[in-house]
């Protein structure tokens, strides 16, 4: 059995060999296709023999037989489709796989040997009990294969292409983790960067970033642009309200850091900062000795090299991945309007599930500015907050003026509760 397979688990997949599994599944449908078939040979070869001794001249009863037989061959084979498509799904079911055909035309031949398998050299190893080792890659790569074979054409030991808006599209097609490449990225010289903390607030140059696949090229047009609603003029560090974010207040929505820090119990020392635009949050938490992971994407801007230059920790990864974090690690994560992942319920519960798993007992979630499309969005919010059974230590819903017109924002600090099994 020498296909390859997609292994679906935790949003990451695993492409391994056939396994008993799946050929047990197959051997179960071709008993059935058999089955069906001497069925229908029975149905065509089998007559009423009592039914000839005694009506030899009817010839209207055999029409009437042989339409009867036809009937019910239909209804086999449609029997059998219906078996046949329903075996595929319990396969798919029993396995977690989809398949992907590497054998297609114009599949990379750096993809190919990507996703071979690779043997331990000792053998099993004792402690895992794996014999090889797997590559993993986002389970939605298939749906996107021809783009992913376009990202894994390159030279060999050579430099890698300009590319990285393609890996940026796959990874929002689910196509997360990318696979590994063998090239050298881009490199760009980091002229100027300060040292830190007083990289914190300084200007970043245009010079030390990538440009390329953005419609800005600077930074003076990114701070002409709502970018999102947290990020209005966010790379302006020095003129503009960013440099005064969470230590001034513009509105009751508005929490002071200090003031939240304030709440924490047993201290909060790491943080996670989700959707967390240019860095600001982590900048703030910074000076005052908390260390913050900003997570984000270069989505119409270079987020992730402003960051760093910043002297901060992004972190590259869509909402749609699973936290690559440990249980209960984190003493605060803080979030915003980011934090409605294409505005879908079921995708928003399955994250504030994730947060939860990361969020120690006893810390705070900050849910700060979280905009409320209406008010059946801020009770499906509210309703799912209260699930969580966490203790609300801020609680505030109150409307802003954005173009004119009134927008409802919730913000909210909450106390996660000790859980006991």
């Amino acid at each position: 059995m020498g296909s390859v397979s997609l292994k679906i688990g935790d949003g990451t997949a695993r492409f391994k060999r056939a396994t008993i599994c799946s050929s047990a599944v197959n051997i179960l449908m071709l008993f059935s296709v058999i089955t069906t078939n001497l069925f229908a040979l029975y149905a065509f070869t089998s007559s009423p023999d009592h039914h000839r001794q005694n009506h030899p001249t009817q010839p209207l009863h055999n029409l009437k037989n042989i339409t009867l037989i036809s009937q019910h061959v239909s209804l086999i084979l449609r029997e059998i489709d219906s078996s046949q498509k329903k075996l595929a799904r319990m396969e798919k079911e029993l396995l977690g796989y989809e398949t992907i055909d590497l054998s297609r035309p114009n599949i990379a031949s750096e993809l190919k040997l990507f996703l071979q398998h690779h043997q331990l050299p000792l053998g099993k190893d004792s402690k895992t009990g794996i014999t090889e080792m797997v590559a993993s890659v986002g389970h939605f790569c298939e749906k996107s294969a021809d783009l992913l074979t376009q990202y894994m054409n390159y030279k060999v030991s050579g430099q890698c292409p300009d590319d990285w808006s393609l890996g940026q599209k796959l990874v929002l097609r689910g196509c997360e983790p990318l696979p590994r490449r063998r090239c050298f990225a881009k490199s760009i010289p980091k002229v100027g960067l300060q040292s830190f903390p007083a990289s914190l607030w300084k200007p970043v140059s245009d010079k030390i970033v990538t440009w390329s696949g953005l419609g800005c090229k600077n930074f003076d047009c990114l701070n002409s642009k709502k970018l999102s609603r947290e990020c209005v003029g966010c790379f302006d560090l020095v003129n503009g309200f960013e440099n005064q974010r969470y230590v001034k207040a513009r509105g009751k929505n508005d929490f002071l850091i200090d003031d939240v820090l304030a709440l924490g119990s047993g201290g909060i020392r790491i943080g996670f900062d989700i959707g967390g635009g240019s860095g600001s949050f982590a900048a703030r938490m910074a000076e005052r000795n908390v260390t913050v992971i900003t997570n984000t994407l270069n989505i119409d801007a270079p987020y992730s090299e402003f960051i760093a230059a910043r002297g901060l920790f992004p972190l590259y990864l869509s909402l749609d991945h699973r936290f690559p974090f440990y249980d209960n690690v984190f003493d605060l994560v803080h979030a915003s309007s980011g934090l409605d992942v294409g505005g879908k319920p079921e995708k928003l519960e399955f994250l504030m599930f994730d947060i939860d798993r990361i969020l120690r007992a006893g810390g705070l979630f900050w849910l700060d500015n979280f905009y409320c499309a209406n008010d059946e969005k801020k009770r499906d919010l509210t309703r799912l907050i209260e699930r969580f059974g966490y203790k609300k230590l801020k609680w505030v819903i109150g409307e802003k003026l954005d173009t004119g017109r009134s927008e409802v924002y919730l913000s909210a600090v909450l106390q996660k509760p000790v859980r006991v099994s």
